[in-house]
Order: structure tokens, then C-alpha cells, then sequence
């Protein structure tokens, strides 16, 4: 079976906080020539990709990107330890300087503290990168096997023209052939035909050649 070394695949996933598209694509070349285009945050995933794609693939360009997207409910909270302890610090200080003024203040809550701007902070969770190149890396088969099965449709389709082509060539050359074989023929008939011709003789030769020369 011909198969082309153009193909196309793409993939979506998600998990561990993010989704995902894969796109992968490939043109004709000589050897491999793996390019990748993907997050160079997460560890191995660039070594592992090279790998697969060294045993799957042999030939031909091929370009991979992956988008990765952080999932809306991916968002986390932290606590700034130094903002609180300097707010706590500040607290105690104003309680020692009303308390010396005789002034009576009201007992703060933690919410209180918690609604100072800095001390309870929104940002992105840290991504677990171990548990997403896992999930990434387990759909890189399904993706090559689309991929290997788009240059497979793409080679059955190049060989049908191929073989269309090559077929009206041999009904070309036959029809061409057997013309040619026409052609001789009729001469060869032509050329036996006037050898079998039986000769003049001569007084009718002569006579022939004085009769237009008559009166």
C-alpha cells in the first residue's frame, strides 16, 4: 500500500486544571524533521514526544503544536503570611495606643483580617506537571494513529490516480500499437499485391508505347 508522507490530526483533551488541542501535521521531505511547538514548562513532555514520534514516524516534515488553556475553575487562593503577620503587628499597635488613650475599641474578627487587601490573595493553583504530561502523553497514540491513518487515506487516493493514469497510458501505447501494426500491413499487402501481378508482353508493351503517337 502507498502512503503519503502528507497527513493531518488534531486532538482535544482535558484534566488536571487545563484543556488542551493538539495539531499535527506533515509535508513531503526527504528524512524526519520533527517540529515541535509546545509549553516548555512542563518536564519530559518534549523528550517523550521525540521518542514516540521517533519510533511511529520515518519521513516526511512534521509539525506538532499543543495549546494548553487553564480551566476557569483552576483559580486558588493564598495567604500571604508576611502581609498578615505585618497586619497582625499593626493591630497590636493601634489596641497599645488606644488602650494608653483610654479609648475602647471593638475586637477584630478574622474576617477582619482577611478583608485587608493583600493578606488573602487570588492566583492561579500550581499545576501538578508530573500528572498533566502523564495525561498528555497517553493521548500522543490516538493522535499518531489518526495521523498514520490520514497518510494512509492519502496514499490510496494518490495511488487510484496513479493507476488510472498508468492505465490509460497502456490503453494509449496498445491503441498506438496496434495501429502501427495496421499500417504495415496494408503496405505489405499493397507491395505483395503488385509483385503477383502477372508481367505485360512485350508486343503488347510496344504497341502500347505507338498507339498514343498514331494519327
Amino acid at each position: 500500500m502507498l502512503t503519503s508522507m502528507t497527513g493531518f490530526a488534531s486532538a482535544r483533551g482535558e484534566g488536571c486544571g487545563f484543556s488542551w488541542v493538539w495539531d499535527l501535521r506533515s509535508v513531503n521531505s526527504k528524512g524526519l524533521d520533527l517540529r515541535l511547538r509546545v509549553p516548555d514548562w512542563i518536564e519530559g513532555l518534549e523528550a517523550g514526544l521525540r521518542a514516540a514520534f521517533g519510533k511511529a514516524v520515518t519521513r516526511g516534515s512534521v509539525s506538532l503544536s499543543l495549546r494548553l488553556s487553564r480551566e476557569a475553575g483552576s483559580v486558588g487562593f493564598s495567604l500571604n503570611e508576611e502581609m498578615l503577620q505585618a497586619v497582625l503587628t499593626a493591630m497590636a499597635r493601634v489596641e497599645d495606643v488606644a488602650g494608653a488613650q483610654h479609648l475602647a475599641l471593638g475586637r477584630a474578627t478574622a474576617a477582619d483580617v482577611l478583608a485587608v487587601r493583600g493578606v488573602f490573595e487570588a492566583g492561579e493553583a500550581e499545576a501538578d506537571t508530573e500528572a498533566l504530561l502523564k495525561a498528555l502523553m497517553a493521548e500522543v497514540p490516538a493522535l499518531l494513529k489518526a495521523f498514520q491513518e490520514a497518510r494512509a487515506g492519502e496514499g490510496k487516493a494518490l495511488f487510484a490516480v496513479l493507476d488510472r493514469q498508468i492505465g490509460e497510458i497502456e490503453r494509449l501505447t496498445l491503441a498506438s500499437e496496434a495501429a502501427a501494426a495496421a499500417t504495415v500491413s496494408c503496405r505489405t499487402f499493397a507491395i505483395r499485391s503488385q509483385r503477383q501481378q502477372p508481367p505485360q508482353p512485350l508486343s503488347m508493351q510496344f504497341n502500347a508505347g505507338h498507339s498514343g503517337s498514331c494519327g
